[in-house]
This record gives structure tokens, C-alpha cells and sequence, in this order.
């Protein structure tokens, strides 16, 4: 069946196609391939995203990012510095770089970025995460919650102050959680709250899929690949900044030796045939969690349109044509 998506939005992409966004080396060159090889699997709208550092890291690749002048870099997500400091929720950030939350930290960023990051992940319990909440929201930035080990009233403290994305929910949290509460029903309750998810499999089961989307409902669920150097690439080791992940021939990207994952090898339209196939959802509806729901969440307007093949069983979407708006 040949199906007509707008063009997709993927507003957490940590690299693809053998390039780290993340990489000291980084070079325009590479950014041009990783994303015209993303752009082939129909993302035409995506956020660059630059995970915990140090500063003067974070500044040179956020310069060089937001200055390639590709059509399809929409602006940076920041996901750190301000995260948990505790083992699992961390997740893969490197703990010598997280530090407390400030306005004047983000704003020395904000200059190196030219202005340019709309999407910044925090946990609200890091010291100073509330006052900056309200400084990002007054300045235009979305605010998502993420890699946290917050309580439910820290949680719902930053959600009134203005956050209003969840970043790959029920990842970046810790392995062991209670029944109830747990960050994780605070935020799927969150009506005011879209929720991201890494649909490869291996970030979660199908089953949570299935009922995160459910609860969550289609309309406030964001697919994203949270995709690496891996994704587009044959399995072997790859950056993602200071930190190297593994790609193992089922396609998990994990920390060597440890059950901590690292970014994903996914990309958009696998995590839809997933999506659909977790959630038995119609591809339609689940495409608009690439597309329309993103562009929402963010106040970004989509570009072009995607034309694919779909095929139902077993469930896989294949790019035929991508054209420009």
C-alpha cells in the first residue's frame, strides 16, 4: 500500500550513519552525510541533540551544528548537563560533567548555539532546576523531563512551572522502581505532558508500548530514534561523546560490560512498523507520532512530504520518494 506522510520530525538524534554529533573531531562534511542519509529514511525536520560534557565541547559542535545551514536541523535539543548524578537514571551521560541547573550556564550555551536550542532535557530535582524551568519557558525553549530520579511532587512542580515534554519515557530512570508512585505514572497522568519513546525493542517491551501509547494516547506520544553513529551502520563500536556503545547484530547499542543502554541504531520509519506492530494502531495514526504530534510539541512547522510503501505483515515501511515543501 503507498501512503503520503508529511515530512518526519525526530527531535532526538544523538548521530547516524557512522557520524557523531557529539565527536571533538566533528566536521561539516560529516554533518552533511549523517544528515542527508537520515534525510533518505524520511526525516526531514530533526533537532540535533548534545548530550552532558564539557562546556567548551558542547559550545564548538552546537556552533558548527547550527551553522551547517541544512534545512532539516530545526534547532538543538540540549539533553544535559542538568541530569541525575545517580547510577541508571544517569543512564549513559558521563557523571564527571553533571552539574547543578542555572540560567546563566544555559545562557552561555544558548550564545554558542547562535541562539538555536528549543528543547532542553532536565531532571526537576537537580538544584536550580525549577528557576531554570521558568527561564527557559519565559525564553521561548521547550522543556523536557528526563534521566531523573525526581519524586512525583518534584515532577508535578516542574510540570505546573512549564515542562511540557517527557524524554524517552520509561528510559533514563532507575532499573528498580516502586509499584506506586514512580515518575513513570506522574508523567503518563500528565494531560499538559507529551511523552517521547524509543520504539526498537530493546528500550522497551512491547507490552509497554502498548500501554504507554494507550494511556499516554496517540495525540501526546512523540516516536523518536534517539539514534547514534550506530544507526545506518554495521555492528561494531561507536561515540556518542566521551562514552562508547556497542552495536550488536539485533541491533542493540549498549555500554560494553555493562546492562546499560547508549542511544539506539533505530531510525523512523523501524521504529513505525514496530510501533504499529507493538500496538496494533493503524500506520496512519501511528505516523502522526513522527510528524504531527513533534511539530505540536514544539511549535516547529514540518517540511515536505514522504511517500512509502507499507506492508502490513509483516509490518515494515520502505521509502520510496522524499520532496521538499
Amino acid at each position: 500500500m503507498r501512503c503520503t506522510f508529511p515530512g518526519f520530525f525526530d527531535i532526538q538524534v544523538n548521530g547516524f550513519a557512522g557520524v557523531d554529533f557529539n565527536a571533538p573531531d566533528l566536521q561539516p562534511e560529516q554533518i552533511d552525510h549523517a544528515i542527508e542519509h537520515l534525510r533518505r529514511t524520511g526525516v526531514t525536520r530533526c533537532l540535533p541533540t548534545l548530550i552532558t560534557g564539557p562546556l567548551d565541547a558542547f559550545a564548538r559542535n552546537a556552533r558548527l551544528l547550527t551553522r551547517a545551514g541544512h534545512p532539516a536541523i530545526a534547532g538543538l535539543h540540549m539533553e544535559g548537563p542538568y541530569l541525575s548524578p545517580v547510577d541508571g537514571p544517569r543512564g549513559a551521560h558521563p557523571a564527571d560533567y553533571i552539574i547543578r541547573a542555572s540560567a546563566d550556564d544555559f545562557e552561555r550555551r544558548q550564545k554558542a548555539a547562535d541562539g538555536r536550542i528549543v528543547l532542553v532535557t532536565l531532571a526537576p530535582e537537580v538544584p536550580g532546576a525549577m528557576a531554570l524551568i521558568e527561564h527557559l519557558v519565559a525564553r521561548g525553549v521547550r522543556v523536557a523531563l528526563g534521566h531523573t530520579a525526581a519524586t512525583p511532587d518534584q515532577l508535578e512542580a516542574a510540570i505546573a512551572a512549564g515542562a511540557t515534554i517527557a524524554t524517552h519515557l520509561g528510559n533514563g530512570c532507575a532499573q528498580m522502581l516502586p509499584r506506586h508512585p514512580n515518575a513513570i505514572w506522574t508523567l503518563l497522568a500528565a494531560d499538559s505532558v507529551a511523552a517521547s519513546f524509543i520504539v526498537d525493542g530493546h528500550h522497551l517491551p512491547d507490552v509497554t508500548v502498548k500501554t504507554m501509547i494507550r494511556a499516554k494516547t496517540p495525540g501526546r506520544s512523540i516516536l523518536v530514534t534517539d539514534a547514534m553513529a550506530a544507526a545506518g551502520s554495521p555492528p561494531g563500536r561507536y561515540s556518542i561523546g566521551q562514552v562508547w556503545g556497542e552495536l550488536d547484530d539485533t541491533g542493540r547499542v549498549s555500554l560494553p560490560g555493562t546492562p546499560y543502554l547508549a542511544g539506539s541504531a533505530l531510525t523512523m520509519p523501524e521504529a513505525i512498523a514496530n510501533a504499529v506492530r507493538f500496538t496494533g494502531l493503524p500506520v496512519t495514526e501511528v505516523a502522526t507520532m513522527a510528524c504531527a504530534v513533534p511539530s505540536r510539541a514544539m511549535a516547529i512547522a514540518l517540511n515536505g512530504t514522504v511517500l512509502a510503501e507499507w506492508d502490513a505483515a509483516p509490518p515494515r515501511l520502505t521509502i520510496v520518494r522524499i520532496d521538499d515543501a
